[in-house]
């Protein structure tokens, strides 16, 4: 995972209105090579918000354009019935407002939404029902993905365009697979599932299902990096550069004044807080300068620049027993896979683990942003994205403010598909690098995560081992297996397909069955100091008033928190316990919005303390 130095700033976002706070960095004696801002008390500029915000649409854009690319190529030979930016554009709507609502009362982290790969593998196994017997072969849809002249996905010329019947069902049919994940999501929250799970999981759960979600996108990325190596490298190397070795480059060389009477200037890392933008746009512009069109999109004028998505634009989902078995097996991956995410961002921010009310309420909304993109026709569900925090660790900022403003321009990119068509024509290769660094840092966190445990008890050994193990062959030996699993009942086969090719759904099963099966102390499952994992040996010491708060940034709008004594009883697990909310007097607080990436130092920020931020 990529760190900064103890000196680095700090920025933590306080209040109702989205201020900003940059912490006070320490001694440059302790670390001359800091990667860090000038030291301030005050709020960034918006233009840096919305940098920040643009590098993470282009992140997004990447798998979103991957995941349908994947999914298209498998579908039944005939042709589009629609543009290509259409779905794109709808499934970026649906994407925008997900992620508006996770980060405004969700798990209130800040948290991008997107096609999460974990809808594609059950979307591939649904739609291999539907090829001929000849054709249904294991690894066919990659081998046909990987003839990249092949790779171009064409508009069809008519209605009586061949194979546009059999199109058309089967994307129909995985949008209802889309729909049913979502109501599932739905009620698994709204019945505080997640949360009842979620403390069960420790160090020995959360490391292994990221190193497996690092893992698992590897050949995705190996396909669309092989359609030109050189391009691939020369971006990998930009962002390795900038984000890394560049990193402490301070700019500008006029620092900017923050917007208050003190004199403070605060000098920007540039190169870091840039580190996708300035790769993928230099990349992209050479590509386009050397004639490179390595695209595999069809692009076509008749894309509308304004176009309001609404359900059964195309065709309402089609539910069938196959899309039931397809979208329970996709709920319980996406389910795992967003549990990972908030595990993760919260580690990342330095917050405690996210409490039951957070999980239960994210995954719940998660849920509705998978039935709206199911009903505007996606083939693809919303899902907290791993690329995007890896992107957060990548570039060490983030914060609600940033996610607020992905979501808004989701919004309005998916009201113009003609602006969405730019997607489109991001070469191959820039999607693959940027797939495969983020995923990298996913990765690399994962293995950070191992010392919170006794890594060196033989029980966890094992349990870390077989969990990443099997997660990783039984996918490759059901995809290289020369004779597919046959129950005889074609819904049961598409469920443990389905199941049994999640890597990221099988790590976590593994590990969670192990963890808790396995006897082993507290101490040894990296459970015995009674903190979550991301509090620092600093915050071990601090009292334990100034532990608890953090924990404030999972609790709702105070608007909100109002409206929870009339929630049903069977439904509280949504809200925070009467005990975990308020401050030292008893008067609910309004949650802050953090953006720390580095240990905290809150409470040393020159002339203004925390709460002094929150009753401004």
């Amino acid at each position: 995972m990529s760190r900064s130095p103890p000196n680095a700033i700090q920025l933590r976002s306080v209040g109702s209105q989205g201020t900003m706070a940059s912490l006070p960095q320490l001694s440059a004696v302790q670390n001359p090579s800091s990667h860090s801002w000038a030291s301030v008390c005050g709020s960034p500029p918006w233009g840096l918000s919305c940098l920040l915000a643009l590098q993470h649409i282009l992140v997004l854009a990447s798998l979103l354009c991957a995941s349908h690319l994947l999914l298209l190529q498998c579908l039944p030979a005939g042709g589009l019935s629609s543009s290509p930016a259409q779905l794109l554009a709808s499934s970026l709507f649906s994407c925008g407002v997900s992620t508006a609502l996770q980060t405004w009362m969700g798990s209130r982290l800040p948290l991008i939404q997107a096609p999460s790969l974990e809808f594609l593998i059950p979307g591939l196994v649904l739609t291999s029902q539907k090829l001929p017997l000849t054709t249904r072969t294991p690894g066919n849809c990659e081998h046909r993905a990987r003839a990249q002249a092949s790779l171009v996905l064409r508009l069809c010329g008519g209605p009586g365009c061949h194979g546009l019947e059999l199109w058309n069902t089967s994307l129909r049919e995985v949008s209802g697979a889309v729909v049913v994940s979502g109501l599932l999501q739905v009620m698994l929250g709204l019945f505080g599932g997640p949360g009842h799970l979620f403390p069960h999981c420790g160090p020995l759960v959360l490391a292994p299902s990221l190193v497996v979600a690092g893992l698992s996108a590897h050949r995705e990325v190996a396909l669309f990096c092989s359609a030109h190596w050189g391009l691939a490298s020369l971006l990998i190397l930009l962002m390795v550069v900038c984000s890394q070795h560049l990193g402490a480059r301070l700019f500008p060389p006029h620092p900017w004044r923050r917007a208050s009477t003190s004199s403070t200037h605060t000098h920007i890392p540039v190169f870091r807080l840039l580190s996708v933008l300035i790769p993928v746009a230099c990349v992209w512009i050479l590509s386009a300068l050397l004639g490179l069109s390595i695209t595999p999109w069809e692009l076509s004028a008749e894309a509308p620049w304004f176009w309001l998505p609404h359900p059964a634009e195309w065709d309402w989902p089609l539910l069938t027993p196959r899309a039931l078995a397809a979208g329970i097996s996709m709920a319980l991956a996406a389910s795992t896979s967003s549990l990972g995410c908030y595990a993760l961002c919260g580690q990342l921010l330095h917050l405690p683990s996210p409490p039951p009310h957070a999980c239960s309420r994210g995954l719940s909304l998660e849920g509705l942003g998978s039935v709206l993109a199911g009903l505007l026709g996606s083939p693809m569900g919303t899902a907290s994205s791993f690329p995007n925090v890896g992107t957060v660790s990548l570039l060490q900022a983030g914060s609600r403010r940033v996610a607020h403003l992905v979501g808004l321009l989701c919004v309005v990119l998916g009201l113009s598909p003609r602006l969405v068509q730019l997607f489109t024509t991001i070469p191959l290769p820039v999607l693959g690098g940027v797939l495969g660094v983020t995923q990298a840092v996913v990765l690399s966190t994962g293995f950070s995560s191992f010392h919170l445990a006794d890594i060196d008890s033989g029980r966890n050994v094992f349990i870390v081992g077989f969990s990443i193990f099997m997660a990783l062959l039984l996918p490759r030996w059901f995809r290289e297996a020369p004779v597919l699993l046959s129950t005889g009942w074609s819904p049961l086969d598409v469920l443990l397909r389905s199941l049994l090719t999640e890597p990221i759904f099988l790590a976590g099963l593994l590990g969670f069955l192990l963890e808790n099966t396995i006897p082993g102390t507290q101490l040894e499952r990296g459970l015995g100091q009674g903190l979550p994992s991301s509090f620092t040996a600093q915050e071990v010491r601090m009292p334990q008033k100034s532990r608890e708060k953090p924990a404030q940034e999972y609790e709702l709008p105070f608007s909100i928190q109002n409206l929870c004594p009339c929630i049903p009883h069977p439904l509280r697990c949504l809200c925070p316990l009467p005990e975990d909310s308020g401050n030292e007097e008893g008067v609910p607080s309004e949650p802050g919005e953090t953006a720390d990436l580095l240990p905290g130092f809150g409470e040393q920020c020159p002339g203004s303390s925390r709460e002094e931020l929150r009753s401004q």
